[in-house]
């Protein structure tokens, strides 16, 4: 007969070595990347590039900088041009598509990169992409949703483009079961991973399961509205302090408060031209980067992070 003290000793055993095996048949991401479990890996990303110039050369010289690590683009917007010439010369670059089905600015818009015949569900009553989520939720066609979706990442690539991710502007992919699924299917059918949160289940349609190995990000950090412009630096410093063991993106945006970013967001100053001039400042000093090697992080790309997708993720090819 086992001892109180002994059947404790032998239970607790036994509960570690089931841990070790669990460790061991599914590896953390930061594992499969090489690095210890208790890594906090951390993808700085700026959205948005490409809705025009000066949104453009604030996250080129972040990128060029490594004040950011990723940047995801929005393909419909004027400004796409640019993009594809810093692509091109710069082919290391990580950068993804910001899948949109929005066109959020009053006075600065712009329509699908679609055929406007083949997705009119689509559309405002001026023709545009709608400026908020919840009409594209009512009103969107999940054929229609997939056939922009493809233009974009096909206009991309297509123009030379290596794209590294997708993700979702204004999280409107996650809108609805429907449009969540197409933008799960857009990742199988290019074979590339898909921005998607492990923390937040609640993303998920009923009865819908993503496979724990293809989730590469354990939390998406991004400032709300509500925050000083005193406080700036500081939200970011303890956002970030407490996390732990994982993988994390933190999204930023940035430009230049210029003319021309003001008078494209003259009427919104939530992420307009005086809050991505003070994620720019915050990206770019010293002190906001001393604090990431104070803490420890390793900036990763989603290039890197490409590489703990499962054997086979992605066979489907573009089909």
């Amino acid at each position: 007969m086992l001892t109180d003290k002994l059947r404790g000793i032998v239970v607790t055993v036994f509960a570690l070595l089931a841990t070790s095996v669990v460790a061991q048949t599914n590896p953390t991401v930061q594992e499969r990347l090489g690095y210890p479990a208790t890594a906090r890996l951390l993808v700085i990303h700026a959205d948005d590039l490409g809705m025009n110039h000066s949104v453009n050369r604030a996250i080129f010289e972040a990128l060029d900088k490594g004040w950011v690590t990723s940047a995801s683009i929005l393909v419909p917007c004027p400004w796409f041009p640019e993009v594809v010439r810093y692509a091109k010369a710069h082919p290391d670059a990580d950068l993804g598509i910001h899948q949109a089905l929005n066109s959020e600015w009053n006075d600065f818009r712009w329509g699908p990169v679609s055929s406007k015949d083949k997705v009119a569900s689509l559309l405002d009553a001026q023709g545009y992409l709608p400026l908020d989520t919840p009409e594209v939720a009512k009103n969107a066609k999940v054929s229609e949703v997939e056939t922009e979706l493809r233009a974009q990442i096909d206009r991309a690539q297509g123009m030379g483009i290596h794209l590294s991710h997708l993700d979702s502007h204004m999280g409107t992919l996650f809108a609805t079961p429907d449009l969540f699924k197409v933008y799960l299917h857009m990742g199988y059918a290019y074979g590339l991973p898909v921005l998607f949160e492990s923390v937040t289940p609640r993303q998920l349609p009923p009865g819908y399961e993503v496979p724990s190995n293809e989730i590469m990000v354990d939390s998406v950090l991004q400032m709300m509205p509500g925050v000083s412009a005193k406080d700036w630096l500081d939200w970011y410093k303890k956002t970030l302090a407490p996390l732990k063991p994982g993988v994390y993106q933190l999204i930023v945006h940035l430009a230049y408060d210029d003319e021309e970013m003001r008078g494209a967001t003259w009427d919104h100053p939530d992420w307009g031209a005086a809050w991505r001039q003070h994620d720019l400042d915050m990206v770019k000093s010293p002190e906001f980067r001393q604090f990431l090697k104070d803490q420890g992080f390793v900036l990763v790309t989603w290039k890197q992070l490409a590489k703990a997708l499962p054997k086979g993720y992605g066979k489907t090819g573009g089909q």
